[in-house]
């Protein structure tokens, strides 16, 4: 199946979320989380937040940012919000210990991680040893750190233009399980999402 007919410049964030918002459907809903329902207004802005939060740490374009965080509202803000000002999105998995974190955090070279409360104490553990990244910010309730995401992105704003990115930019990667040797990363473009929404919408 042939990519579909896009421009050079293409951000996907602008094409999967800020679209909604263009076409008046703001209102509805977006995630549904637990007893949480937040629309697209709500994700549009959010992500937006997070993506100037992350400007204002320093974050450019080309730079990794990783999250280690259960499902939640907050890993699709961090996800887009990244990707938006044309970062890189890393999500990584929950379910490893510190030594995989150090290999990953140091392999990818993430400049930000984005950490819940609960799994905080494996980076931790090998922080002295992440060559790479400089800021460290915890997302959930009930935790005193220097940099917490719902503070940071309180105090953003709730507007942000996308970044102005190829569509053969990477737009997010993907680490492997390393069943056959250490993780590696898959590297998924800008085009490569819309690519994805199209098929998975057939």
């Amino acid at each position: 199946m042939p990519l579909p007919d896009l421009p050079e410049q293409f951000n996907a964030v602008a094409a999967l979320m800020d679209s909604h918002i263009a076409a008046g459907r703001g209102a509805k809903p977006a995630i549904l989380c637990g007893d949480q329902t937040i629309t697209y207004q709500q994700l549009y802005e959010n992500v937006n937040r997070v993506g100037n939060a992350l400007l204002k740490l320093g974050v450019r374009m080309e730079q990794r940012v990783a999250t280690l965080l259960p499902d939640c509202p907050e890993v699709v803000y961090v996800f887009l919000g990244a990707m938006k000002i044309g970062a890189v999105s890393i999500p990584l998995n929950t379910m490893l210990v510190a030594k995989d974190y150090k290999y990953l955090l140091n392999d990818c070279r993430a400049h930000v991680l984005v950490v819940a409360p609960s799994l905080l104490h494996h980076v931790m553990e090998v922080r002295e040893h992440l060559n790479y990244l400089e800021h460290i910010v915890v997302a959930g309730p009930d935790h005193e750190g220097p940099l917490i995401l719902s503070e940071l992105m309180a105090a953003a704003s709730p507007k942000l233009e996308p970044a102005n990115t190829s569509k053969d930019d990477s737009a997010f990667w993907l680490y492997s399980s390393g069943t056959s040797g250490g993780s590696k990363a898959a590297i998924h473009l800008h085009h490569d999402m819309i690519f994805a929404a199209d098929l998975y919408a057939q």
